[in-house]
């Protein structure tokens, strides 16, 4: 035991006796030391994956394109672009043409997007800014829930209960009134079969909402409470808002959505299997059975048999791959344009 004067006698501190707060400041130093090299190693391996993950990304891209150059080289070779502008699909004769798919995608494509786009816009505003707070969460998840269908079922659903309802008191109404009219009067005319184009169209129409909606449900949330709850203490009426502060402030993530949904309805291939009546023949009528380049390739891969019939095909994929990559393109350079100009007016 200490007595009382041993407890408060001063540290006499020699050239003997080692200084205890240096030598706990260098070893702080040589920690800290270590843990940056650690930190610098650590952020070096994370870059160098990153950069892996997004070059083999970029190779596994490569390869699919490769894969589908080097499977449809056969039917390139022997239609060159004739390919691209015949109608012709006979497999006995080995004539193969891409006219009819691709206007089939196309077509039913951009009808479901004009349909779409709308309703989305007005569900996704309806949600963030119209609607009351107990019906938010319950319309929020039906919204999602279905984006979350699968598209066998959407087929089903058109084909079994959608196309007989359609044929029997649509269908009729809009040969009668609208088929009559001078230039648009040729796309619906045709017997009421149900199943055809436009009952493609509206069956992707109603698959897409769900994505659309979701997204820019998301991207109107996002939206700044301040820039809102300021415009409406200036005076600014709920239209005034959303027109003038969260559309503006959301375009680019709406732009975005309506890709995702576009994305979707140029690859889908069950529901439109089901209810667009897979036939060769090109007809103006929307009314009038038609195909897809995804429909084709479900219905016949399995059925192709010898060189030409496969890489017809094949060369088919090839084909919606790139209308794929080129609308994403001009959607990411209109982006681009579109936050240049931003940029310039602020």
């Amino acid at each position: 035991m200490l007595t009382d004067n041993e407890k408060w006698m001063p540290l006499i501190v020699t050239e003997d006796t080692p200084s205890q707060p240096l030598a706990v400041e260098a070893s702080n130093e040589d920690y800290l030391d270590r843990k940056l090299r650690n930190q610098r190693r650590m952020d070096a391996a994370f870059r160098g994956l990153t950069r892996l993950l997004a070059i083999g990304l970029l190779g596994l891209l490569l390869l699919m394109i490769m894969t589908l150059v080097a499977g449809s080289m056969p039917a390139i070779k022997a239609f060159g672009w004739k390919f691209f502008t015949s109608t012709d699909w006979d497999p006995v004769a080995e004539q193969f043409g891409a006219m009819v798919p691709l206007y089939g995608t196309l077509v039913t494509s951009f009808i479901a997007l004009a349909i779409a786009v709308p309703i989305s816009f007005g569900i996704a505003l309806f949600l963030t800014e119209l609607t009351p707070r107990f019906l938010k969460v319950p319309l929020g998840i039906a919204v999602e829930l279905l984006a979350a269908i699968p598209s066998i079922i959407y087929g089903m659903w058109g084909l079994f209960v959608f196309a007989p309802f359609f044929a029997k008191n649509i269908q009729p109404w809009m040969t009668q009134n609208l088929g009559e009219l001078p230039l648009i009067g040729v796309l619906f005319k045709g017997p009421s079969m149900g199943i055809g184009m436009l009952t493609a169209s509206l069956i992707l129409a109603v698959m897409v909402i769900p994505f659309i909606s979701a997204v820019m449900r998301d991207v109107f949330e996002l939206t700044p409470s301040l820039l809102k709850e300021s415009a409406y203490g200036l005076g600014a009426t709920t239209w005034e808002v959303i027109s003038k502060i969260v559309v503006p402030h959301s375009k680019v993530g709406v732009v975005g959505g309506v890709m995702l949904g576009l994305g979707r309805a140029l690859g889908e291939t069950m529901a439109v299997t089901f209810v667009i009546g897979n036939s060769h023949e090109l007809s103006a009528s929307l009314m009038m059975p038609g195909n897809t380049i995804s429909s084709a390739l479900a219905n016949e891969f399995t059925e192709a048999v010898g060189e030409i019939y496969p890489a017809a095909l094949i060369e088919l994929g090839l084909v919606l791959f790139l209308i794929t990559f080129v609308v994403l393109a001009f959607a990411k350079f209109f982006l681009l344009r579109m936050q240049k100009r931003e940029g310039a007016i602020t």
